[in-house]
């Protein structure tokens, strides 16, 4: 088969309390696409940040063409022809679509080596095309979908012409036609004999990109998986070293009363398509929807972060008047937002000052917050959730994915929600986790609560809800019960083809 362009060989790596890297083995050879697959926590992040220049190993060996080498920093690994697609974004708000793509890189012209903007546009451009990117490189990252962005540091990526491409979560925002127009990227890479490592926890996109798959579990490795084994069950056996159970989906029959409605909602983006809808109480409604077709900004118009154009919300056939997060927050209509590090965390605060600040009225007295009554609370929500972490005092930053998404689900726990928007609830998160967060929401519809989740991950999607709303350009295609929700009837309405579901159930009429 060749030599491998990229080698580890007995990779250990240990931070203060945790032996995070057990003298992993890999190779990756030229025109091969590497799955690494493995629990939030693994060592996978780690392993590719040692490969990457960002870490330095305690112990092992880094071969590039059969030769050791010492990656001394992110420079060594570029100049080696390694390069990055990240799961978090790494781009800068404050810069164009070109300028972050070609940052360090700009091209100069003339006497006083000005940058050539001109030649930046045209050197861009054919990568968002390749991508299908329909933004012009001179927008500002700052005015772009998270999707969109994701699709830029892609396009960042291709842009170094790299031998060793490492993608970790590449999809873990795109819709599938994105994700399939990524995937036909990879494989034309993959020809020109690019060799990538390709992480990320939608199982069912192995069969389709992958030639084999390596799994750590704990930090060391758990066994490898070549293109015919990469069943569902055999990867999760590897990664979790058991089967996993997420539940089952209720059929949303337990409660026919109606908790929330909206009616007539226009939001900013589309001011001219009202949106109208109810969740049942005890019901996890899931929204569905291309990127760009409105899901967030309904929500984000809900919690009163955006102002509506128009329309009205009522909670228990009481229309509410909602004019900022905190009017939400009283009435007991909480958010889970897309980007949970961003927008749902303080990631420099520890877990105990993110899960009280919504409620810190609640462990007050006299003006004064009591310490011990703030960590007695916050202990029980997040031994409740099962949040994996050394102490309730350590840095949000720390946690994996997982943990702080447990983390932003605990802060509205806390305090009793009546209605949970959650938006991408499981964006980047692994099949463990994914599972347990699946199985608390059902757990909170159980005990009443109405569920909004929004999500462009199919399986998710038909896995979670009990009937689903299909948004296209802003406005509700159609929605479809329990029984009638597939995937070609979802991704019907989606792209705008209203005949192929219904709307049954409680939606308010448009």
């Amino acid at each position: 088969m060749g030599e491998p362009v990229l080698e580890l060989r007995g990779i250990q790596k240990r931070f203060p309390g945790v032996h995070a890297l057990r003298g992993v083995h890999l190779a990756l050879r030229a025109g091969e696409v590497l799955a690494l697959l493995g629990e939030n926590g693994a060592g996978k992040s780690t392993l590719m940040k040692i490969v990457g220049g960002v870490d330095q190993p305690d112990a092992g060996d880094i071969l590039v063409d059969g030769t050791r080498v010492v990656m001394r920093d992110v420079q060594t690994a570029i100049a080696l022809g390694i390069a990055f697609i990240h799961q978090e974004l790494n781009l800068l708000d404050n810069l164009d679509v070109a300028g972050n793509i070609l940052l360090g890189r700009e091209p100069t012209a003339g006497r006083l080596r000005l940058v050539d903007r001109r030649t930046m546009r045209g050197t861009v451009q054919p990568y968002l095309e390749q991508l299908g990117l329909d933004v012009s490189p001179d927008a500002p990252v700052s005015t772009l979908s998270i999707a969109q962005q994701q699709l830029v540091e892609v396009a960042k990526a291709l842009s170094l012409n790299a031998r060793v491409l490492v993608m970790d979560e590449p999809t873990s925002s795109l819709t599938l036609a994105e994700t399939a127009r990524l995937h036909d990227v990879v494989l034309a890479l993959k020809k020109r004999g690019v060799a990538i490592v390709y992480i990320t926890h939608r199982l069912s996109e192995l069969p389709v990109i992958a030639d084999r798959a390596v799994v750590l579990r704990d930090g060391a490795n758990a066994g490898a998986l070549g293109h015919d084994e990469l069943t569902h069950d055999r990867i999760i056996r590897l990664m979790v070293g058991r089967d996993i159970d997420a539940g089952s989906r209720t059929g949303g029959d337990r409660d026919d009363s109606i908790r929330f409605a909206v009616d007539g909602l226009r939001t900013t983006r589309y001011p001219q398509h009202p949106v109208s809808f109810a969740v049942r109480r005890g019901e996890i409604l899931g929204i569905a929807g291309l990127v760009g077709a409105g899901r967030s900004e309904v929500a984000r118009a809900i919690f009163g972060i955006d102002r509506a154009v128009g329309g009205t919300i009522a909670l228990d056939g009481v229309a509410l008047s909602i004019l900022g997060p905190a009017d939400a927050i009283r009435h007991g209509l909480f958010l889970v937002p897309e980007d949970r590090r961003s927008a749902g965390l303080v990631v420099d605060s520890s877990i105990r000052e993110n899960v009280s600040l919504p409620a810190l009225g609640r462990y007050a007295r006299g003006g004064l917050i009591s310490e011990s009554r703030e960590r007695q609370g916050v202990r029980a929500v997040c031994d409740q959730l099962r949040v994996k972490a050394p102490s309730i005092e350590v840095k949000a930053a720390t946690l994996s994915g997982g943990n702080q998404q447990k983390v932003v689900l605990a802060k509205w726990l806390a305090i009793g929600p009546r209605v949970l928007i959650v938006d991408e609830p499981t964006r980047g998160i692994d099949v463990g986790a994914k599972a347990e967060i699946y199985r608390l929401l059902r757990a909170l519809a159980a005990e009443g609560v109405s569920l909004i989740m929004i999500s462009s991950d199919m399986e998710e999607i038909l896995q979670v809800s009990d009937r689903v709303a299909v948004m296209h350009e802003g406005r509700i295609a159609g929605v479809l019960s329990h029984d009638e929700c597939t995937e070609p009837r979802v991704m019907a309405l989606a792209v705008g083809q209203t005949g192929a579901g219904t709307r049954s159930g409680p939606v308010t009429p448009p």
